[in-house]
């Protein structure tokens, strides 16, 4: 199968590399010169356009920070949409809203081109190493046709539905890590200020019933006060936003999620919006009048 991807950034560019080294033909495509430059160098064909990207290709995948720039890449000035060929597949594998899932599904349909949507869970760690976690809406034939490029990206795949169930099950999916970053958070500040050596706090819990993949990727970071993006705060507040119009849309309540999205929006205005989310504990950490050591002691 022939291959394009669009998007390359902090996810994108891992999960096209591991596409290149399972020996599939890819066309990669990003804004940024260097990133595409980058993908030819392992062994991918260099494309300058969406359009181009899509020229000859059998699936094209995006991994786009929103859904105004997928719809842009998709249907705008030298669009996939326009050169892709008939019974293609899109593949979405951006964090974006049900609606807009089915909105790209539905005009790409007036093209002849299947969709489907599939965001990803794992962060930037899970993208490099191929094990990322995969949940994909759309129709079950074109999800099985996509497979075998799925699985050399991840190592859970899971059709999980129609079209937006994908998207819809990555919402839950940012409720519960980032309500659980925001409780870890609010742990670890209780502790850290008590004089708990936090280190050894976690090496206590993360066997027991609060032990999470959350804590095994979070805790480190807030130990290292290393808060470089896997995951960034304004990419979150994106989702948790979606989640929360979402919500609204089917009149259901979200008051955790709700306080979560506003501590992103105060995180956002005080200058760290491209920090992980794990940078979350700043904003306790502020509350409190309280800073965790490095180190955790």
């Amino acid at each position: 199968m022939k291959i394009g991807f669009i998007g390359l950034g902090i996810m994108g560019r891992p999960m096209a590399l591991n596409l290149v080294k399972a020996g599939f033909q890819v066309k990669a495509f990003d804004l940024n010169e260097e990133a595409r430059k980058l993908l030819a160098e392992a062994g991918a064909e260099e494309a300058v356009s969406p359009r181009e990207a899509a020229t000859g290709t059998d699936i094209i995948f995006t991994m786009l920070p929103n859904a105004a720039i997928v719809k842009s890449v998709l249907f705008g000035g030298n669009g996939a949409a326009e050169s892709a060929k008939e019974g293609a597949i899109v593949v979405d594998m951006s964090s974006v809203s049900p609606v807009d899932s089915v909105e790209c599904a539905e005009r790409l349909k007036e093209y002849g081109i299947r969709f489907i949507d599939a965001p990803v869970s794992g962060g930037e760690p899970k993208a490099i190493d191929g094990t990322l976690a995969i949940m994909a809406g759309g129709d079950e034939t074109a999800f099985e046709a996509v497979r075998p490029v799925f699985e050399a990206m991840g190592s859970e795949v899971t059709h999980v539905g129609g079209t937006g169930s994908g998207s819809t099950t990555k919402l839950a999916n940012q409720i519960l890590v980032n309500v659980t970053i925001a409780a870890m958070s609010e742990a670890v500040i209780l502790a850290s200020k008590a004089g708990v050596d936090i280190g050894k706090m976690y090496e206590a819990i993360k066997g027991g019933l609060a032990g999470s993949a959350v804590l095994d990727a979070k805790i480190p970071m807030v130990l290292e006060r290393n808060f470089e993006p896997g995951g960034r705060i304004d990419i979150n507040l994106k989702d948790l936003t979606n989640v929360y119009n979402a919500a609204r849309e089917l009149g259901t309540p979200m008051p955790l999620t709700s306080q979560v999205l506003e501590m992103f929006h105060s995180l956002k205005a005080n200058g760290h919006a491209t920090d992980d989310h794990s940078g979350l504990i700043q904003y306790y950490e502020n509350l409190a009048n309280y800073e965790v050591p490095k180190g955790g002691k």
